[in-house]
């Protein structure tokens, strides 16, 4: 058996430089960046990054980085790293999608122009022209040059729109992004023994069954592929075990991102009764993928419930820069990053710690039913 030097951990999807990429190559830069920006005024909904090479000569090195903020949020980076691919995938992490200048570093999937000065160019670049979204014609009359025709006999079949179409390119985009949005699955939490409580809270009975398996239910029916967090591994495979020890629920989350970090992970914790099926629902339709999270709060409270929230795999990364700094409070995390925040009815999200509150909530919830 072949001796493995490093833990073989499960990855996130990274294309060359970001989780979703696409390469614009085939004209003048100043075409794609003008491209980009139009495309982006329209698609504002998502979070999106341009990655170009600086054409810049005679450019002195630099012994400061300087971080230039504006009050609005925009930032300028000036530094001396060069480009490195590991480098640009924590920097690119929190994108929806990035575009890539193709005329100066190669992307996994491309859209090409079809610029008669440039034919040159793209013979150049055919053999890091793999996968084609669709071409730009700078000329009605124009077709694929005879190295993409090569390349790609299926060339006819590739979408073609005209630079003036913004509209359908736009479009076309978008289905892109929408199809990189993540699947959700879900996770119960399931706490140690509470020291007000005596027990685990997971085990109580509020709806005829132990807490945990009525809200894993909740989860499942939606559609959930639904594991419990817990502390030990005990081998069973709708577990999933505390990587991150003594850390809580941060560490639970955290474990499940280790588990699979290309998936969102709708959070819940079992001593919140009062969660039900239009609860969800609603948690599950608010999602914003764009956000590192999607959260509820209630109306009367003033910071969201970090243990009902829906964690974007974009979350992880933020998540570890936290615990790097010493914190492992997952409310921390989310009152500090860009999170969608649903608003509920505070009764909705009660939390029970101790047994004189379990008897009263059971009293009530009969009462209701």
């Amino acid at each position: 058996m072949k001796h493995k030097k490093h833990t073989n951990l499960v990855r996130r999807n990274n294309a060359n430089f970001a989780p979703s990429e696409i390469a614009i190559l085939g004209t003048k830069c100043g075409v794609i960046a003008d491209l980009v920006q139009q495309v982006s005024k329209k698609l504002s909904n998502y979070k999106l990054a341009y990655f170009d090479a600086s054409h810049a000569k005679d450019v002195a090195k630099n012994n400061l980085a300087e971080y230039v903020f504006h009050h609005d949020g925009n930032l300028q980076i000036t530094t001396s790293r060069k480009i490195n691919k590991f480098a640009q995938r924590l920097q690119f992490s929190q994108y929806d999608y990035v575009f890539v200048n193709g005329n100066h570093y190669a992307g996994v999937k491309q859209l090409v122009f079809l610029d008669s000065e440039k034919e040159a160019s793209i013979n150049k670049r055919i053999d890091q022209i793999s996968e084609i979204a669709f071409f730009i014609k700078l000329t009605k009359e124009i077709e694929p040059f005879q190295s993409l025709k090569e390349k790609f006999p299926n060339w006819k079949e590739i979408p073609q729109y005209e630079l003036s179409d913004i509209e359908n390119i736009t479009n076309h985009i978008s289905k892109l992004i929408q199809e990189t949005i993540p699947k959700t699955k879900g996770l119960v939490l399931i706490g140690g023994k509470s020291t007000r409580m005596g027990t685990d809270k997971g085990d109580l009975i509020y709806f005829g069954k132990p807490q945990k398996e009525h809200v894993k239910d909740l989860l499942e029916n939606n559609k959930l592929k639904t594991y419990y967090s817990v502390q030990n591994d005990a081998g069973n495979k709708n577990e999933i075990h505390d990587a991150f020890l003594n850390l809580g629920p941060f560490g639970g989350i955290c474990s499940a991102f280790q588990k699979d970090p290309n998936s969102a992970w709708l959070v819940l914790a079992t001593d919140l009764p009062f969660v039900n099926d239009a609860l969800i629902q609603l948690l599950l339709s608010k999602r914003n993928p764009s956000k590192i999270a999607t959260a509820i709060k209630g109306k009367g409270k003033e910071f969201v419930e970090p243990l009902i929230a829906i964690y974007e795999p974009k979350a992880y990364t933020i998540l570890l820069q936290y615990l790097a700094q010493g914190y492992s409070c997952p409310r921390k995390t989310l009152i500090n990053s860009d999170v969608e925040i649903v608003e509920v009815d505070d009764n909705l999200i009660r939390n029970i710690n101790t047994p004189e509150e379990f008897e009263a909530i059971k009293k009530e919830l009969k009462s209701v039913s």
